[in-house]
């Protein structure tokens, strides 16, 4: 009970992970069309191979549903996980991606959107829809309700096969983003080297500024869009009364000004102390 109510809690936890899928799944046929063919043509093979990437090729790690169905640990994995893992993805396909998926987002905090959690709910309505009304043709004998059974188990069919094809092609492009195969660094590789301004620089760097802030620190900023350029200045006017720009400075020299203009250096030329006039001191 207490291992079913951490699973709920988990489950409860991812609508809170502020990652993204790289791709959500309207985009996966898109996103790597070869695989997504595959992934419908093939969804056991296509499920391994994910399931094998997603433990970074170690089976040693492996556990039946990737740990979070009642049976796992339970069924030998650690004597052959090869073999455990070709009979979860032959026997119960659905868990298998589903598994992968919780895996992926418990390691990633990846968060589902609603318009994928909208596309993986029809798909499961759907097929509890048409198992209904396979029981009820079953009890009744309606040869219609048999007729409208079959077409829905048809369309649940097609619906399932394809749904899953984009999950399992939104986990291989996941992890191919995590092996960095679209040149994104890699979570656990070192960051990058980052540039700093020199004395020799007119200006620091651009690495790490939007265009949208426009240029960096120094560069002459570009006008803005719908706002005239800057004026030239305007010349001084004269006002009548005084005297043009060119004139002395203020205030003029007068009889008032300090120091006089005669007025001479302080200390006055000479011999310093002075000297002593003969016979001054008898």
């Amino acid at each position: 009970m207490a291992s079913a109510q951490a699973y709920l809690d988990k489950a409860e936890n991812r609508k809170f992970f502020q990652n993204l899928w790289r791709t959500d799944l309207m985009g996966t046929l898109k996103a790597d069309p070869p695989f997504w063919c595959f992934a419908l043509w093939c969804g056991p093979c296509s499920s391994y191979v994910l399931r094998k990437r997603a433990l970074y090729g170690d089976m040693t790690r492996y556990k039946c549903c990737a740990g979070y169905m009642p049976c796992s640990g339970k069924c030998g994995e650690s004597r052959c996980p090869e073999f455990c893992l070709v009979t979860e993805v032959c026997c119960c396909f659905g868990n298998s991606v589903s598994s992968t998926r919780f895996l992926l987002q418990d390691e990633f905090n990846i968060r589902t959107t609603k318009c994928d959690n909208c596309i993986i709910g029809f798909m499961i309505v759907l097929g509890q829809l048409a198992c209904l009304c396979r029981i009820a043709a079953c009890l009744t004998g309606d040869e219609g309700l048999e007729d409208a059974a079959h077409i829905l188990t048809c369309l649940s069919d097609m619906v399932y096969y394809s749904v899953c094809a984009c999950m399992q092609t939104q986990h291989k492009v996941e992890l191919d983003k995590r092996d960095g195969k679209f040149g994104d660094p890699s979570p656990m590789s070192i960051p990058p080297v980052q540039q700093m301004s020199r004395i020799d620089q007119p200006y620091g760097p651009t690495v790490g500024y939007p265009p949208a802030y426009g240029a960096p620190y120094g560069q002459p900023q570009p006008p803005h869009q719908g706002y005239p350029a800057s004026a030239p200045p305007l010349a001084p006017v004269q006002a009548p009364g005084f005297p043009p720009p060119s004139a002395s400075a203020y205030p003029p020299p007068g009889p008032g000004a300090y120091p006089p203009p005669s007025a001479s250096a302080y200390p006055p030329p000479g011999p310093y102390p002075p000297q002593q006039q003969p016979g001054f001191w008898r």
